[in-house]
């Protein structure tokens, strides 16, 4: 009662741009009705947690350079010592899950307004399964509030809660991840979770710019996922708001059966994120599996977002700053409906290079709009593995990207074509030109490195 309530309250003046899938292009999300790129990086997962004037700070340089897109797990693992827990601790050292802690919910608040005041959307991750482990070694499950230990709402035995998770949680053995009906049916357990995230909707229903995942990169069953799309959905509904609801799943071939959880089901997930498909270490593979992708929805298309874009140089995974930057490029061409730098040291972030490509993309976007290109690789001519990658306009528009230079040939009608060549790393203009073909054009990159052309007939 006290949720609707306070979103009958509220959603007549929710705040921020409504986001939703463009009308005319289902790949593509939009904004007040108007088609947007979502572009980002950032320095943290869960930004909402951080303090206000470092928080505003990161946020006011995602607006100076053109970024609208920020992913925010709803994670509280005390990783940078300012992080707190939704749940009140009393007095004694122990958590009450029956009462909030209000500090919590004001950052989460604050951050959903100071994102709404910038106009970047906020993808929201429900959970994430790196909160309730023990196998970093440093203590995150015992320190938990949902650990029976830590709190006074129930025991071990109650909860079924062992005092130790040591295996990585992909190994999926955490039975806080198995706790609704259609699997365990821990109702001790359950109706905390349920009171969270209902307490969540509470704020983030208010406003129109935030998407919904329901989980990190996970490998957990298909019910567990589905139980919370359709809770969120129906409070949604209830509340008279609309929302868009997606899973991560952890497996990195698109082509899995994880992702077909995702993919069949459009009644329940309206976009799809496929961010895993960035520990491709291959350049050709990461392009083909996202086309596959965005070939298996073509009869029901909606968005393709990619949240996560692993690759730094000296991360433990071994992507360099160039995959970071390769793998952002082909995935704007590629159509994808939002692409995210991850955060370091596993990306990119808000660094300075994170920073250029993202003022790349918007240069290149003010010369012709994404939404109106498609993936043209059938027209580069004389193309080595991984040398180029292109989607274009019919043979009005064109664009091509250099992961390390080159050298090949463009199929397009006869006639002229204005050719700009930016650094995609800092979007600088290298120099421009006309190129004219009588049925190709011979396009060849200023020097190594990250590049791209842009034809527009004259």
């Amino acid at each position: 009662m006290r949720l609707i309530l306070v979103l009958f309250l509220f959603a007549a003046a929710s705040a921020g741009q409504r986001i939703e899938p463009w009308s005319e292009n289902a790949f593509y999300w939009s904004l007040d009705g108007e088609p947007v790129l979502l572009a980002g990086g950032s320095d943290d997962d869960n930004l909402f947690q951080w303090p206000d004037e470092r928080l505003r700070r990161q946020l006011d340089r995602m607006q100076e350079v053109g970024a609208n897109y920020v992913r925010n797990t709803m994670s509280d693992r005390p990783d940078g010592g300012f992080e707190v827990y939704p749940f009140f601790l009393r007095a004694d050292g122990k958590y009450d899950l029956e009462r909030w802690n209000p500090e919590y919910w004001r950052r989460f608040e604050r951050f959903l307004q100071w994102t709404a005041e910038r106009d970047v959307v906020v993808q929201i991750e429900v959970w994430d399964r790196f909160d309730y482990t023990s196998n970093r070694g440093d203590g995150r499950w015992k320190k938990h509030p949902y650990h029976p230990a830590s709190n006074v709402n129930y025991t071990a035995e109650e909860s079924g809660f062992a005092d130790e998770y040591p295996e990585h949680p992909g190994r999926n053995k955490q039975p806080f991840f198995f706790t609704t009906p259609e699997q365990r049916n821990n109702q001790t357990v359950l109706r905390y979770q349920e009171r969270f995230v209902d307490r969540l909707l509470e704020t983030s229903l208010r406003f129109g710019h935030v998407l919904y995942c329901i989980d990190n990169e996970t490998r957990g069953e298909e019910a567990w996922g589905r139980y919370w799309a359709k809770r969120i959905r129906r409070r949604a509904k209830e509340a008279g708001v609309p929302v868009y609801v997606t899973e991560m799943w952890d497996d990195w071939d698109l082509k899995g059966e994880e992702h077909q959880r995702t993919l069949d089901h459009p009644e329940l997930y309206d976009f799809a994120d496929v961010s895993q498909n960035n520990q491709q270490k291959e350049g050709q593979p990461h392009w083909d599996n996202f086309q596959w992708v965005r070939r298996y929805v073509a009869d029901a298309p909606r968005p393709l977002n990619t949240v996560k874009t692993y690759g730094a140089d000296g991360n433990k995974f071994g992507h360099a700053d160039d995959d970071g930057v390769a793998r952002v490029w082909r995935h704007v061409l590629g159509g994808a409906a939002s692409v995210r730098f991850h955060r370091p040291p596993s990306g990119l972030g808000l660094g300075e290079k994170a920073q250029g490509v993202i003022r790349a993309v918007r240069a290149v976007e003010k010369e012709v709009r994404f939404w109106d290109l498609e993936p043209a690789q059938e027209r580069l001519l004389e193309r080595d593995l991984n040398e180029a990658y292109a989607a274009a306009k019919g043979d009005e528009a064109f664009v091509v990207y250099f992961p390390a230079g080159g050298e090949v040939g463009w199929k397009t009608a006869p006639g002229t074509l204005d050719v700009r060549w930016l650094d995609a790393v800092t979007g600088r203009v290298h120099e421009t030109g006309p190129l004219t073909g009588r049925g190709s054009l011979r396009l060849s990159a200023p020097s190594d490195g990250h590049w791209i052309a842009v034809g527009l007939r004259r």
